[in-house]
């Protein structure tokens, strides 16, 4: 009983001793907060002075000043910077309070369901160009902005918000502004995240990278566009370049690659080493391997589409980097609200600056190749080398938005190469000189249009034109070679997409394309002169279906591609191009889908394999006339399964492709069939396999592909015989870990040795009796280099310099191991009638190192 008694009045007597305290301070104004009218006639009987100020001006804001300010000067500092009011002393006892014209803002923008803050918002003073962004904490400060005015405040997914400056100054401090987020009810989306973030399987097969989300891959630092998509099954490069990426056994010529619409005959720097399109304004690439739209012609293989950001933004952003090959600058610049500005530039550092990785890739483009005679003893050359080499590319977006409905977008981008080198044979004491100068500049226009809730269109005009001028001069300036390849594309395509029904649309289009080529050779010893002109004229109309039931349980598409072809005064011919791609669900977690094709193209590059050494010059784009090469055809086929539960990804795919109409001109022999431009086909089965797992701060997967790819020639013998880009095997092991700011990856890529064709032995191997000697060959590609192996890694760290300016500092290491691959290898004739081996030996370890800054 006693213990409860004393409870009980210790209890009361800190109950009273509570009251007490509060009312002590809300009598004096300190902590707890009152009115500031109040507040300001409890200074004046506590400090015996007088405040001069109109009650309007001071009406509905209250104060808590800090208990810790106890001196007049002190409480009315603390008064003016919280509410932006300024007082003034008259004398020792009179005080004047006015409010100020104009103020300091300092807000905060949080979300008003879990109060999280939401950086990049923008917040405008409404009816003038005054803007900001809020920062990574989600604040900001405007300056010297007028009292009365209203600021407007958003971001994505959530509502515009308007408030009143004056409203804001009520708070005191910094201001706390919420915004409700934006709900629509979207339809179910069917997408599979694998390998690293930014990396979409989406419900059509199609993959979709996000670069703004990008995360790592083994042995990249940067998103580089072309090296990116080879870390999905199927898609390679055999000699290690973006400019010759190999889609299910096809060879680089048939990938259609776009950039905003446009279609590219250029898309590599430093002979394919680098990819030729900035990443840090391309918003979206996608890659198509089957069941491809109906809107999409050309590129037999595969299409691969890039697209910049077509949003305008509402505040002025960029970034600057440099690597050891290069740097670079890109920005987004509003000009109104109707209209922005993107740009990019970079240029390399190869021509004043020499690198580890700059020698690295020289040496992979020119140097790193064996030569052996044909006892396989290595031959020593004594060469000096002496290049000026440099690339630079620049792209630029004008953003229109005219109304609500309509959007124009302009489109500019320009691509270089420059090479001035020299090779000078101190045995022979014999001088090679080449130079080269290689460009792709467009210009295109997009008009996308919503005309109603139920039909939209988009309209694409683009010009394009690609240059190769190419010299070389052999031996002493006694013999000159001039080469010119020039491609020249207009198009014009329109597309519709019209809602019959929610879950059913219909889209139709129609596209003319204009593809005029020429190709210029000049030969001073001995004479030769040849010019080879050509236009290809293309009517395109096409219709698609697109149809998913409800919970997505079956998703469709079914259309057809008429091609009407006219190659003036040549040949003409219609095409019929039905396409699939049907997705469904099968179970739980497990989808099955089946895609199919049938596609086109005029459009080929042969391959000059004896002439040049330079490599790139090997390559020049042609017209197919029917005679000499004929239009290229594919068909193609495929079932896939995937399942995706609890962060398990698993994806298996088998298909079939046949493509007719190919060239031994175009398919780079290095044998017998190298100049005979036979015609034929070859066909691919193929299986590939993909297994994901992630984490909360890891990805790792295995990938493996199967390939059995054949040549079929009636007119070579043997009629079929295994494809140069056959390799049969390709596995590749990585992962990604991150922690905290820091993202790391290795990965090592396995695959089997490229087919190539050895000379007979013995006596057989030269044929003596025709002039030039020339190599008897054993069966075409029966024979095979060696298993390729390489290991990649490397490393991002993420930082702030200031609440605005963000960098990157990153580290790669190509083939950690400096293991030798072997990936190509062919054989020629000396002067004295020998038999020599040349092989192309892959990049050695290569380091490279990139320091970016973004706001």
């Amino acid at each position: 009983m006693l213990k409860k008694l004393r409870s009980s009045h210790f209890g009361l007597l800190f109950g009273f001793f509570f009251l007490l305290y509060s009312s002590i301070n809300a009598q004096e104004g300190q902590d707890t907060p009152i009115a500031l009218v109040q507040y300001i006639k409890n200074l004046e009987d506590k400090f015996n002075v007088k405040f001069s100020y109109i009650n309007e001006d001071l009406e509905d804001i209250d104060v808590a000043v800090p208990s810790n300010l106890v001196a007049l000067p002190d409480i009315l500092e603390y008064i003016e910077t919280q509410f932006q009011i300024k007082t003034e002393k008259l004398n020792d006892r009179y005080y004047t309070i006015t409010k100020s014209t104009l103020v300091t803002v300092r807000g905060k923008i949080l979300d008003n369901f879990a109060e999280n803050t939401i950086p990049g918002a923008s917040v405008e003073v409404f009816d003038t160009e005054i803007a900001i962004a809020t920062d990574t904490d989600g604040t900001f400060v405007l300056k010297d902005i007028p009292r009365n005015a209203t600021l407007k405040v958003r971001s994505l997914g959530y509502i515009t918000k308007y408030i009143n400056v004056e409203e804001l100054l009520k708070e005191g401090g910094v201001a706390k502004i919420l915004l409700a987020q934006y709900y629509e009810q979207l339809k179910e989306v069917i997408v599979y995240q694998f390998l690293t973030t930014g990396l979409i399987r989406d419900k059509d097969a199609s993959i979709t990278l996000n670069t703004a989300d990008f995360g790592i891959l083994p042995g990249l630092i940067e998103p580089d566009i072309l090296q990116t998509v080879q870390a999905l099954p199927g898609i390679k490069s055999i000699d290690e370049t973006v400019s010759d990426i190999n889609v299910r056994g096809g060879t680089n010529d048939q990938n259609l690659i776009l950039w905003n619409g446009i279609k590219m005959y250029q898309s590599g720097h430093f002979f394919g080493l680098i990819s030729a399109f900035n990443p840090y304004l391309t918003d979206k690439i996608t890659v198509i391997k089957n069941g491809t739209p109906s809107a999409y012609g050309d590129g037999v293989s595969s299409v691969i589409q890039m697209e910049t950001s077509n949003e305008l933004s509402d505040y002025l952003t960029g970034g600057a980097g440099f690597n050891f090959i290069s740097g670079d600058v890109y920005g987004q610049i509003p000009i109104t609200e109707k209209i922005g500005l993107q740009f990019s530039a970079r240029r390399s550092t190869t021509d004043f600056l020499n690198t580890p990785t700059y020698n690295k890739f020289f040496d992979r483009a020119f140097q790193d190749s064996e030569v052996t005679n044909e006892n396989n003893i290595s031959v020593n050359e004594d060469i000096i080398r002496d290049e000026n080499f440099f690339f630079y590319d620049f792209t630029g977006k004008l953003l229109f938005d005219v109304n609500d409905q309509h959007q124009l977008r302009l489109n500019f981008i320009s691509i270089n190469n420059n090479l001035d080198y020299v090779e000078t044979n101190l045995i022979d004491l014999e001088t090679t000189n080449s130079v080269l100068e290689q460009t792709n500049l467009s210009f295109g226009g997009q008009l996308k249009s919503q005309w109603t809730d139920r039909l939209s269109s988009n309209l694409n005009i683009y010009y394009s034109r690609y240059n190769l001028d190419a010299q070389n001069l052999f031996g002493n300036q006694i013999q000159l070679l001039l080469q010119n390849n020039q491609v020249l594309e207009n198009a014009i395509k329109l597309n519709t997409n019209y809602s019959l029904l929610e879950n059913l649309k219909w889209n139709n289009g129609y596209q003319y394309i204009e593809t005029g080529i020429t190709n210029t050779t000049n030969l001073t010893q001995p004479p030769f002169d040849s010019e080879i002109k050509g236009v290809i004229r293309i009517h395109a109309p096409h219709t698609e279906i697109d149809y998913s039931s409800p919970e997505n349980i079956f998703i469709g598409k079914a259309g057809v591609r008429f091609n009407y072809i006219e190659n003036l005064g040549t040949f003409s011919k219609f095409l019929v191009e039905p396409r699939l791609n049907l997705n469904f669900r099968l179970a739980n977690h497990l989808r099955g889908e089946v895609l199919g094709e049938f596609k086109s193209q005029t459009t080929n590059q042969i391959i000059d394999l004896e002439q040049n050494f330079l490599g790139i010059e090997k390559r020049r784009w042609i017209l197919s006339d029917d005679n000499t090469l004929p239009i290229t055809k594919s068909k193609q086929g495929s079932l896939g399964i995937n399942y995706d539960k609890n962060s398990i990804y698993i994806g298996v795919e088998g298909f079939y492709k046949k493509v007719d109409g190919i060239s031994t001109s175009t398919q780079g022999f290095q044998n017998q069939n190298q100049f005979n431009g036979e015609i034929g086909s070859y066909d691919v089965k193929g299986v590939e396999f993909l297994i994901n797992k992630k984490g909360t701060n890891y990805s790792t997967w295995l990938t493996y592909t199967y390939n059995k790819n054949d040549y079929n020639f009636n007119a070579i013998n043997p009629n079929s015989f295994p494809n140069n880009l056959d390799i049969r095997h390709t596995i590749t092991f990585a992962g990604t870990y991150s922690y905290e700011n820091l993202k790391l990856s290795l990965g090592v890529n396995y695959r089997s040795g490229k087919p190539f064709t050895e000379p007979q032995e013995g006596d057989f191997a030269l044929d003596t009796s025709v002039f030039p000697t020339r190599i008897n060959y054993e069966s075409p590609n029966s024979s095979r280099l060696p298993d390729y192996l390489r290991v990649d890694a490397s490393a991002i760290y993420k930082f702030n310099i200031n609440q605005r300016i963000k960098a990157t500092t990153g580290v790669s290491l190509l083939n950690m191991t400096n293991r030798k691959n072997s990936l190509n290898k062919y054989y020629r004739v000396t002067e004295d009638n020998q038999i020599e081996a040349v092989e192309s030996i892959s990049l050695g370890i290569t380091p490279n190192v990139s320091f970016r800054v973004s706001f």
